[in-house]
């Protein structure tokens, strides 16, 4: 579980993010959705501290990260992976030293451990084989598996996941949801997605937070979203009907 406390971030004069708090539940994905530009990134870096928050505290199962010191906040990122938003892989590396990299930067294990896991992992995304491929040889999908293989080869307890589903088509984009869900069950992680997409939201958004203009406006399930009374939220759940619908004529 991870509870974040009031949570507040400025760049400059301007307030991204306003005393959010809300808590993410183990085993199951929970949703930051929100349209563009409303905080909901900025509020992902700051739970994992790649941007540090003005204010408000955060909570890794009751450990207080943001007050921890070097060595204890060098404990808990060992338990945490990440998806960035299209998947940050380096095009030097093969596909194999890729999902091997966060184990050679913070594990101790001999080689041949290393290589099983890389290996089991890169079967659990269903890219069994692809291990000396280059990432120029892969389709956006493929690139998003290797990123989540990459993500959970330290076998975390927490994982974040940046707008998985950024660049993918609609088929591809529901087969990354179904495999984030089934690794959050499986491997029982509090796993935090930040996505705008309401196909993501009404297929696996057990537990969801809506952003809007850097406040926390709701907090709920996808059976709930529909009628939530927030007009807020409304709004953007009708946007988004609306431009699957304009795709789907387009298709």
């Amino acid at each position: 579980m991870i509870e974040i406390q009031h949570i507040s971030k400025s760049f400059g004069d301007k307030k991204i993010l306003k005393d959010i708090s809300g808590t993410f539940e183990k085993g199951k994905p929970n949703l930051i959705i929100g349209a563009s530009g409303t905080g909901k990134s900025v509020l992902l870096k700051c739970i994992v501290e790649l941007v540090k928050p003005d204010e408000g505290y955060v909570f890794f199962d009751r450990r207080n990260f943001t007050e921890a010191n070097r060595n204890e906040k060098i404990e808990i990122r060992r338990e945490i992976g990440m998806l960035f938003q299209g998947g940050a892989l380096f095009d030097s590396k093969t596909v194999e030293e890729n999902v091997r990299f966060p184990l050679d930067m913070l594990a101790v294990m001999p080689k041949d451990e290393k290589q099983d896991r890389v290996n089991l992992v890169l079967n659990r995304v269903g890219l069994k084989g692809a291990n000396k491929k280059m990432p120029s040889e892969l389709s956006g999908g493929m690139r998003k598996r290797v990123g989540i293989a990459r993500a959970i080869v330290n076998n975390p307890k927490y994982l974040f996941c940046d707008e998985p589903n950024s660049g993918l088509d609609p088929q591809t984009s529901i087969l990354i949801d179904e495999l984030i869900q089934v690794l959050t069950s499986d491997y029982d992680t509090t796993t935090i997605v930040v996505t705008h997409d309401m196909n993501s939201v009404m297929g696996i958004g057990d537990n969801i937070m809506f952003l809007y203009q850097g406040e926390k406006l709701w907090e709920g399930g996808k059976d709930d979203i529909t009628h939530s009374g927030v007009k807020e939220l409304d709004d953007f759940v009708f946007a988004n009907k609306v431009m699957i619908a304009m795709r789907g004529k387009t298709a």
